[in-house]
């Protein structure tokens, strides 16, 4: 897929707007995608949204109220792990001739979605769909929040490979220092160790600080051809493998398989990373990636996507990330803008664009030296390679 490349970027930044519309949100960012690379409106035909109203908006809504003209349009289902599939949604629409410049649309109003009962705000249904909801919630037992699954498989990790959860302190710790260099940031103050170990647990052994900021915002990014984008104002961001979301009885939207909360096999502790299809379809492993970008809901999910992806071996990725590694100046930097947990949940928005700036070599204070190659990978299994 090498033929595609993100031409332009764009958002309106990370913090509580609960007053701005979720279409002034994507007219905002579609504006400041379309001025960073130099195309116009009329040269967007093709439209991919990740999630829908009443937390965004829908994609017939988008293109009537952007004026967009389109060939092709597509939306994803109205949960947040799908920022990947959207990318790789749209990467095949251009490669087969659907369409030759698709605007990938992420609007999310969070902050006021995450007070029920709010006036005009609905209802979220989707934890009590048939069969329990999308992170295990089984609101018969009780669990309706999604932190119980993420808590249940750490603790379940910690069992199993003889660990404490003080380790995991690292991973808060190292994003809010990555936040600290990013002015477009939620949360940018310092925090040492001494504030997480007084934080609260939310749900044991995971504490506040492991938990993802709620934000509103808007991101756009634009794609087209690789051959369309050498001829725009910004350096084009190739993707140059990628693997979709994973899913059976043997995955969890939490953890690597075997950390489930219903899982049909048990694993044994070996390294997952050298199958991993986005490694074969590139002859790069692991150790080419220059920055890697996860999804952090919440802060385990750091720990198994180094695991999964065999960045660390199985059961030891909390002392792996001891020391700074994955922090500023770290010998792998992972989610260089703060990610979810400090920068703010936009559901992988915020690292797609930090992968861009990273790769353009435009990131400022946060700047990895000599970027070549980032990897956005989650727990989910998807996975998408960038080079520059």
């Amino acid at each position: 897929m090498k033929d595609v490349a993100i031409a332009g970027i764009g958002t309106i930044g990370f913090g509580k707007s609960p007053d701005l519309s979720a279409s002034a949100m994507a007219n905002r960012a579609f504006k400041a995608a379309l001025g960073d690379c130099g195309l116009a409106r009329e040269d967007v035909d093709g439209l991919v949204c990740h999630i829908g109203s009443p937390r965004g908006l829908d994609y017939d809504e988008i293109a009537a109220l952007l004026g967009l003209d389109l060939r092709y349009a597509s939306q994803t289902w109205a949960h947040g792990r799908f920022c990947g599939t959207v990318l790789q949604t749209a990467a095949m629409a251009i490669a087969n001739g659907l369409a030759e410049t698709v605007a990938c649309v992420g609007v999310f109003r969070n902050t006021a979605f995450s007070r029920p009962g709010t006036k005009g705000f609905p209802g979220f249904d989707e934890n009590f769909r048939e069969g329990g909801g999308p992170h295990a919630e089984t609101p018969h037992t009780g669990m309706i929040a999604p932190i119980g699954g993420a808590a249940m498989s750490f603790q379940r990790y910690l069992y199993e490979h003889d660990k404490t959860a003080e380790g995991l302190a690292a991973v808060a710790l190292s994003q809010r220092a990555h936040a600290s260099l990013n002015p477009l940031a939620y949360k940018q103050d310092p925090l040492s160790e001494d504030d997480y170990a007084a934080a609260p647990y939310i749900c044991e052994p995971l504490r506040r600080l492991d938990c993802s900021v709620p934000v509103d915002t808007g991101v756009v990014v634009l794609l087209t051809s690789l051959k369309r984008a050498e001829k725009l104002a910004q350096p084009p961001v190739r993707l140059s493998a990628f693997q979709g979301l994973s899913g059976g009885p043997n995955e969890f939207v939490f953890g690597r398989p075997g950390l489930g909360i219903h899982q049909r096999d048990r694993f044994a502790g070996t390294s997952l990373g050298a199958d991993e299809p986005v490694f074969a379809k590139s002859n790069l492993g692991p150790g080419d990636i220059d920055t890697l970008h996860c999804y952090d809901g919440f802060a385990p999910q750091v720990i198994w996507t180094l695991e999964r992806f065999g960045f660390a071996p199985v059961g030891q990725a909390l002392d792996w990330i001891q020391g700074g590694r994955i922090g500023p100046g770290g010998e792998l930097p992972v989610n260089t803008s703060g990610g979810h947990l400090s920068e703010g949940h936009s559901n992988g928005w915020g690292q797609t664009v930090e992968i861009v700036r990273q790769l353009r070599g435009t990131a400022g204070a946060r700047q990895v030296p000599n970027c070549r190659n980032a990897l956005w990978a989650t727990t989910f299994g998807d996975a998408i390679l960038y080079e520059n």
